[in-house]
Protein backbone atom coordinates (compact mmCIF):
# COMPACT_ATOMS: atom_id res chain seq x y z
CA UNK A 1 0.00 0.00 0.00
CA UNK A 2 2.73 2.38 0.95
CA UNK A 3 4.65 1.41 -2.13
CA UNK A 4 1.60 2.10 -4.27
CA UNK A 5 1.24 5.58 -2.79
CA UNK A 6 4.88 6.34 -3.44
CA UNK A 7 4.50 5.28 -7.01
CA UNK A 8 1.45 7.53 -7.36
CA UNK A 9 3.35 10.48 -5.93
CA UNK A 10 6.26 9.89 -8.29
CA UNK A 11 3.91 9.77 -11.27
CA UNK A 12 2.29 13.04 -10.11
CA UNK A 13 5.69 14.74 -9.87
CA UNK A 14 6.62 13.50 -13.32
CA UNK A 15 3.36 14.86 -14.74
CA UNK A 16 3.95 18.23 -13.05
CA UNK A 17 7.51 18.37 -14.37
CA UNK A 18 6.27 17.61 -17.89
CA UNK A 19 3.62 20.33 -17.60
CA UNK A 20 6.22 22.84 -16.39
CA UNK A 21 8.53 21.91 -19.24
CA UNK A 22 5.73 22.33 -21.77
CA UNK A 23 4.93 25.78 -20.36
CA UNK A 24 8.59 26.81 -20.68
CA UNK A 25 8.68 25.63 -24.31
CA UNK A 26 5.48 27.59 -25.06
CA UNK A 27 6.91 30.74 -23.48
CA UNK A 28 10.14 30.40 -25.45
CA UNK A 29 8.21 29.97 -28.68
CA UNK A 30 6.12 33.03 -27.84
CA UNK A 31 9.19 35.12 -27.18
CA UNK A 32 10.70 34.03 -30.48
CA UNK A 33 7.55 34.88 -32.43
CA UNK A 34 6.93 38.27 -30.79
CA UNK A 35 9.91 40.14 -32.42
CA UNK A 36 8.77 38.99 -35.85
CA UNK A 37 5.28 40.33 -35.21
CA UNK A 38 6.56 43.64 -33.86
CA UNK A 39 9.19 44.20 -36.59
CA UNK A 40 6.76 45.83 -39.07
CA UNK A 41 5.68 48.26 -36.37
CA UNK A 42 9.31 49.18 -35.65
CA UNK A 43 10.11 49.76 -39.34
CA UNK A 44 7.05 51.87 -40.01
CA UNK A 45 8.51 55.08 -38.52
CA UNK A 46 11.55 54.78 -40.81
CA UNK A 47 9.31 54.48 -43.86
CA UNK A 48 7.27 57.50 -42.86
CA UNK A 49 10.34 59.64 -42.07
CA UNK A 50 10.78 61.01 -45.65
CA UNK A 51 7.19 62.21 -45.66
CA UNK A 52 7.71 63.94 -42.34
CA UNK A 53 10.95 65.61 -43.53
CA UNK A 54 9.59 66.75 -46.91
CA UNK A 55 8.09 69.99 -45.60
CA UNK A 56 11.49 70.95 -44.21
CA UNK A 57 13.11 70.44 -47.63
CA UNK A 58 10.52 72.60 -49.39
CA UNK A 59 10.97 75.50 -46.98
CA UNK A 60 14.75 76.01 -46.43
CA UNK A 61 15.92 77.69 -43.31
CA UNK A 62 16.43 81.45 -43.46
CA UNK A 63 13.82 82.18 -46.14
CA UNK A 64 11.21 84.61 -44.98
CA UNK A 65 7.64 83.69 -45.82
CA UNK A 66 6.09 85.71 -48.64
CA UNK A 67 3.69 88.33 -47.41
CA UNK A 68 0.74 88.95 -49.74
CA UNK A 69 0.49 92.51 -51.05
CA UNK A 70 -2.37 94.70 -50.08
CA UNK A 71 -4.73 95.85 -52.85
CA UNK A 72 -3.22 99.35 -52.73
CA UNK A 73 0.34 98.01 -53.06
CA UNK A 74 -0.69 95.69 -55.88
CA UNK A 75 -2.32 98.57 -57.75
CA UNK A 76 0.78 100.76 -57.28
CA UNK A 77 3.00 97.94 -58.57
CA UNK A 78 1.03 97.58 -61.81
CA UNK A 79 0.80 101.36 -62.20
CA UNK A 80 4.60 101.71 -62.07
CA UNK A 81 4.97 98.87 -64.57
CA UNK A 82 2.55 100.61 -66.94
CA UNK A 83 4.48 103.91 -66.62
CA UNK A 84 7.77 102.18 -67.44
CA UNK A 85 6.24 100.44 -70.44
CA UNK A 86 4.80 103.72 -71.74
CA UNK A 87 8.22 105.43 -71.35
CA UNK A 88 9.96 102.60 -73.21
CA UNK A 89 7.41 102.82 -76.03
CA UNK A 90 7.84 106.59 -76.28
CA UNK A 91 11.64 106.25 -76.46
CA UNK A 92 11.28 103.61 -79.15
CA UNK A 93 9.04 105.87 -81.24
CA UNK A 94 11.46 108.79 -80.92
CA UNK A 95 14.41 106.60 -81.92
CA UNK A 96 12.57 105.25 -84.95
CA UNK A 97 11.54 108.78 -86.00
CA UNK A 98 15.15 109.97 -85.67
CA UNK A 99 16.46 107.04 -87.70
CA UNK A 100 13.82 107.62 -90.36
CA UNK A 101 14.75 111.30 -90.56
CA UNK A 102 18.44 110.37 -90.96
CA UNK A 103 17.58 107.89 -93.70
CA UNK A 104 15.60 110.53 -95.58
CA UNK A 105 18.40 113.10 -95.26
CA UNK A 106 21.01 110.76 -96.72
CA UNK A 107 18.75 108.75 -99.03
CA UNK A 108 20.28 110.34 -102.14
CA UNK A 109 23.87 110.33 -100.95
CA UNK A 110 24.78 107.44 -103.23
CA UNK A 111 23.32 109.13 -106.31
CA UNK A 112 25.01 112.46 -105.55
CA UNK A 113 28.34 110.73 -104.95
CA UNK A 114 28.14 109.06 -108.35
CA UNK A 115 27.34 112.40 -110.01
CA UNK A 116 30.38 114.18 -108.55
CA UNK A 117 32.83 112.96 -111.27
CA UNK A 118 30.40 114.27 -113.90
CA UNK A 119 30.35 117.66 -112.20
CA UNK A 120 34.17 117.63 -112.15
CA UNK A 121 34.38 116.96 -115.87
CA UNK A 122 31.80 119.66 -116.59
CA UNK A 123 33.76 122.16 -114.48
CA UNK A 124 36.93 121.33 -116.44
CA UNK A 125 35.08 121.91 -119.73
CA UNK A 126 33.73 125.21 -118.45
CA UNK A 127 37.25 126.26 -117.45
CA UNK A 128 38.51 125.61 -120.98
CA UNK A 129 35.57 127.55 -122.44
CA UNK A 130 36.41 130.62 -120.39
CA UNK A 131 38.92 131.55 -123.05
CA UNK A 132 36.02 132.65 -125.22
CA UNK A 133 33.57 134.13 -122.74
CA UNK A 134 31.62 135.88 -125.48
CA UNK A 135 30.75 132.62 -127.21
CA UNK A 136 27.31 131.08 -126.84
CA UNK A 137 28.89 127.78 -125.79
CA UNK A 138 30.46 129.35 -122.75
CA UNK A 139 27.28 131.21 -121.83
CA UNK A 140 25.22 128.06 -122.15
CA UNK A 141 27.66 126.03 -120.03
CA UNK A 142 27.70 128.77 -117.40
CA UNK A 143 23.91 128.59 -117.15
CA UNK A 144 24.04 124.81 -116.75
CA UNK A 145 26.74 125.21 -114.10
CA UNK A 146 24.43 127.51 -112.16
CA UNK A 147 21.62 124.95 -112.35
CA UNK A 148 23.94 122.19 -111.11
CA UNK A 149 25.02 124.32 -108.18
CA UNK A 150 21.38 124.99 -107.30
CA UNK A 151 20.65 121.26 -107.49
CA UNK A 152 23.51 120.40 -105.14
CA UNK A 153 22.48 123.13 -102.71
CA UNK A 154 18.88 121.86 -102.67
CA UNK A 155 20.15 118.37 -101.77
CA UNK A 156 22.15 119.73 -98.85
CA UNK A 157 25.52 119.38 -100.62
CA UNK A 158 28.19 121.97 -99.86
CA UNK A 159 31.72 122.42 -101.14
CA UNK A 160 34.55 121.72 -98.71
CA UNK A 161 36.62 124.79 -97.88
CA UNK A 162 40.18 124.18 -99.08
CA UNK A 163 42.08 127.11 -97.65
CA UNK A 164 44.56 127.55 -94.85
CA UNK A 165 46.10 124.60 -93.01
CA UNK A 166 45.56 121.00 -94.07
CA UNK A 167 42.75 119.23 -92.18
CA UNK A 168 42.81 115.41 -92.45
CA UNK A 169 39.09 115.28 -91.69
CA UNK A 170 38.20 117.09 -94.94
CA UNK A 171 41.36 117.14 -97.06
CA UNK A 172 43.45 114.53 -98.84
CA UNK A 173 47.10 115.45 -99.52
CA UNK A 174 48.17 114.13 -102.92
CA UNK A 175 51.51 115.94 -103.11
CA UNK A 176 53.90 118.25 -101.26
CA UNK A 177 55.73 121.25 -102.70
CA UNK A 178 58.22 123.71 -101.31
CA UNK A 179 57.19 127.34 -101.27
CA UNK A 180 58.90 130.29 -99.67
CA UNK A 181 56.89 131.97 -96.96
CA UNK A 182 54.39 129.10 -96.67
CA UNK A 183 53.90 127.23 -93.42
CA UNK A 184 54.25 123.48 -93.28
CA UNK A 185 50.93 121.86 -94.17
CA UNK A 186 49.48 124.96 -95.78
CA UNK A 187 47.20 124.24 -98.74
CA UNK A 188 48.72 125.55 -101.96
CA UNK A 189 46.45 124.18 -104.67
CA UNK A 190 43.21 122.21 -105.03
CA UNK A 191 43.40 119.28 -107.43
CA UNK A 192 39.82 118.12 -106.89
CA UNK A 193 36.98 119.68 -104.98
CA UNK A 194 35.49 118.02 -101.95
CA UNK A 195 31.85 117.93 -100.84
CA UNK A 196 29.83 117.29 -97.69
CA UNK A 197 26.19 116.23 -97.47
CA UNK A 198 24.70 118.00 -94.47
CA UNK A 199 27.28 117.05 -91.80
CA UNK A 200 28.61 113.91 -93.52
CA UNK A 201 31.68 113.92 -95.76
CA UNK A 202 30.95 112.67 -99.27
CA UNK A 203 34.39 113.18 -100.74
CA UNK A 204 37.56 114.74 -99.34
CA UNK A 205 39.21 117.57 -101.25
CA UNK A 206 42.43 116.49 -102.99
CA UNK A 207 45.02 119.21 -102.29
CA UNK A 208 48.72 119.98 -102.63
CA UNK A 209 50.29 121.18 -99.38
CA UNK A 210 53.46 123.08 -98.54
CA UNK A 211 56.43 121.00 -97.52
CA UNK A 212 58.10 121.88 -94.25
CA UNK A 213 61.73 123.04 -94.62
CA UNK A 214 64.73 121.72 -92.65
CA UNK A 215 65.12 125.07 -90.88
CA UNK A 216 61.57 124.96 -89.52
CA UNK A 217 62.09 121.38 -88.33
CA UNK A 218 65.32 122.40 -86.55
CA UNK A 219 63.67 125.36 -84.92
CA UNK A 220 60.84 123.16 -83.68
CA UNK A 221 63.35 120.71 -82.19
CA UNK A 222 65.24 123.54 -80.44
CA UNK A 223 62.00 124.90 -79.05
CA UNK A 224 61.06 121.51 -77.69
CA UNK A 225 64.52 121.12 -76.09
CA UNK A 226 64.27 124.53 -74.43
CA UNK A 227 60.84 123.72 -73.09
CA UNK A 228 62.21 120.57 -71.47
Amino acid sequence: MVAAMQDHDQETEVVEEDAAANEEIVEENGNKESPEEESPEEESPEEESPEEESPEEESPEGRAPEVPLTPEAEAMKWKEAAIRSAADLDNYRKRMARERSEDLRFARSGLVEELLPIFDNFAMGLQMAEQEQDSMIYKGMAMVKGQLDDFLSAQGVKEVTAEGIFDPNFHEAVAEEEKEGADAGEILFVKRKGYVLHDRLLRAAAVIVAKGGEESVGEDAENEGGAE
